[in-house]
């Protein structure tokens, strides 16, 4: 006999930490889920970003088995919102959904999702085509929309020659080139052992400064919060098989660290910092990163290398694919007008930023190649220029936010509710309306990744 199905709803910190071990076992059992679904990234980001009273931790249970869980926190404002934990350091949003059991235990999610939202709306920015809330959102009973949120560009997790390959002959010889280069160097790779990952973040940051120093860095890049997090999280997903932290040396000194996520479907280079002194050297970083990336894609285990938010034009240099992130809003007939309000936020923001665009388009005779930015990508693999100074630098593309970055706000790290790209402007009612066009998000992207 089936056991029946449970719900309940966590609003304490410290019952989110003891979730862990059946957390994990049902992470494994969702092949959508992204390394940003970890239970270590979360409640780190919990302990880092969260705000007491805001936890809203929605769990499914088939008898003790724990099957489906949403991480949301309730954001509060002139639109109550629930949202999930992550914020904008991370570049996917999406709950967990046991794949065997995904029919049902989508239908319980979704009624106790309903049940947790009462008078907010329920905002899912930058899902993955494929995402398991797509589950969820099928079987919503009340309004619901959908609408284009950041692109993101993926190649194929293949070796780096089969990624030279999809090059015009000319561009792969100077990558090859620039590979002899960097062996010529001595430039040595070095994976980091999950005791040592602390000290190598620590590292990282440092380089990370230090090669944008001067520059607009992104600023929460450089809080003790983030630095915390980013201990706290990567150290048991590096345990685990959801991270690989890489320290490059030269001449016995480590030139540059990197921090590359996984899961079973994807890689995703996160951030990484880079010695100036390797500039100097002609060495390219960009190619340097990339090739080492592909060194834990390229056994076939992984189907996507992702490259994150970010349509920047240097990314283009490698023909990857465009792959529209998606934004899911879910309400009841109650909270339906605060849909309608957000959808049509949506629509003027970007009406807005098409009119700036054409606007610097005429003035300055369109974007430029600039440095790496992508929000949640390395922003680091150009095959022309300088190497890139870190994954994520301004864009004309990019948001405020990732270019001049503000502080991120404590209790969401996230987005105002309204942002993002959407033609759809009509009102809240049963029906689903995709919106048109890809549009670029205005959420806040992180610019010098």
């Amino acid at each position: 006999m089936t056991a029946a199905y449970t719900t309940q709803l966590v609003t304490d910190g410290r019952a989110f930490a003891e979730v862990a071990a059946d957390w994990g076992r049902l992470y494994e059992r969702c092949a959508a889920a992204t390394p940003f679904q970890t239970h270590a990234w979360l409640h780190s980001w919990w302990l880092s970003y969260g705000r007491p009273g805001r936890l809203r931790l929605v769990l499914v249970r088939e008898g003790a088995e724990l099957v489906a869980a949403a991480p949301l926190m309730l954001r509060r404002g002139p639109v109550p919102t629930l949202v999930p934990l992550g914020g904008a350091i991370s570049d996917y949003g999406d709950v967990l959904i046991d794949d065997e059991r995904a029919d049902r235990a989508a239908i319980a999610l979704a009624e106790a999702l309903s049940a947790a939202a009462r008078t907010a709306l329920i905002d899912f920015r930058e899902v993955r085509p494929g995402g398991a809330v797509e589950y969820v959102y099928d079987r919503w009973s009340g309004p619901r929309r959908r609408m284009p949120d950041s692109l993101c560009l993926e190649l194929p997790a293949v070796p780096m020659n089969e990624l030279l390959s999809r090059l015009p002959s000319s561009k792969a010889q100077r990558v090859r080139a620039k590979l002899r280069k960097l062996g010529s160097l001595g430039v040595e790779r070095h994976v980091v052992a999950p005791d040592q990952v602390g000290a190598a973040l620590q590292r990282l940051l440092e380089l990370h400064r230090l090669q944008w120093q001067g520059r607009n860095v992104t600023q929460e890049h450089l809080q003790t919060r983030f630095c915390e997090h980013l201990v706290r999280s990567v150290g048991p997903m590096v345990s685990s098989g959801d991270a690989v932290v890489t320290e490059f040396r030269l001449d016995g000194d480590v030139v540059a660290v990197d921090l590359t996520l996984l899961s079973r479907r994807l890689a995703g280079g996160y951030l990484y910092g880079a010695h100036p002194r390797l500039r100097e050297r002609k060495a390219d970083v960009a190619v340097m990163l990339l090739d080492a990336c592909t060194q834990h894609t390229g056994d076939g285990g992984l189907g996507t290398l992702s490259l994150l938010r970010g349509n920047e034009p240097y990314k283009h240099h490698w023909r990857p694919e465009p792959v529209v992130n998606q934004r899911l809003l879910l309400a009841r007939r109650r909270t339906a007008p605060l849909m309608s309000a957000v959808v049509a936020d949506v629509a003027a923001r970007r009406g807005a930023k098409e009119m700036l665009r054409r606007f610097r388009e005429r003035t300055a005779g369109g974007g430029t190649d600039s440095d790496p930015a992508a929000p949640g990508g390395r922003g680091r693999y150009r095959i022309h220029g300088r190497p890139s100074g870190g994954r994520h630098s301004p864009s004309s593309t990019q948001s405020p936010m990732r270019g001049g970055e503000q502080p991120v706000e404590g209790d969401a790290a996230g987005t105002p509710v309204g942002a993002g790209g959407s033609d759809s402007t009509g009102g809240a009612g049963g029906s689903d309306s995709t919106g048109g066009g890809v549009g670029s998000s205005t959420r806040p992207k992180r610019a010098d990744r």
